[in-house]
């Protein structure tokens, strides 16, 4: 037995601590540390598991919202690409509209310019009618009365505003 100030030590009840400890440091590796590393390792095989799994989600999710961007700017440049169609189809109808509205407008003027026309020819032919006419009445007058050069021109200006008058 060793003393050294108030702690005695003896080697007997030391050895023999050593040994027990020594059986059961033994035991415990024997028989709890495998079954322990064994559910460590399986619990840090299903952690990776578990980060690898949630990786995997992460990139699919970060992959389907790719595609619903690229999914929404299609939808977004197909509804330009419509309303550009629409709006060239909708100045092209009006364009349309506007030229045949030009042409009717043309055609009913031109139509209108010949009607006019034509009444003015039928208006000068009644006219040099009623004109030839008068001129045979006045000539005939003139011829059966033979009056002097006063007489005639008041015959000439009566004729003539009985022909204004019917004009």
């Amino acid at each position: 037995m060793l003393q050294i100030g108030a702690l005695k030590l003896e080697f007997g009840t030391m050895l023999v601590q050593l040994i027990v400890f020594l059986v059961l440091l033994w035991l415990v590796k024997r028989f709890a540390m495998k079954p322990l590393m064994k559910v460590l390792n399986e619990r840090q095989a299903h952690i990776e598991n578990q980060i690898s799994s949630a990786e995997d989600a992460n990139k699919q999710a970060a992959t389907i919202v790719e595609e619903q961007k690229k999914a929404l700017q299609d939808a977004k440049t197909a509804a330009h690409e419509m309303l550009e169609q629409a709006k060239l189809t909708s100045s092209k109808q009006a364009d349309q509209i506007l030229a045949d509205s030009r042409k009717e407008a043309t055609r009913i003027k031109d139509e209108a310019m010949r009607d006019i026309e034509n009444e003015k020819n039928k208006a000068i032919a009644a006219l040099k009618s009623q004109v030839s006419a008068m001129s045979v009445m006045i000539a005939s007058k003139i011829i059966e009365k033979q009056v002097d050069e006063k007489s005639q021109e008041q015959l000439i200006e009566k004729y003539l505003k009985e022909v204004g008058g019917n004009l």
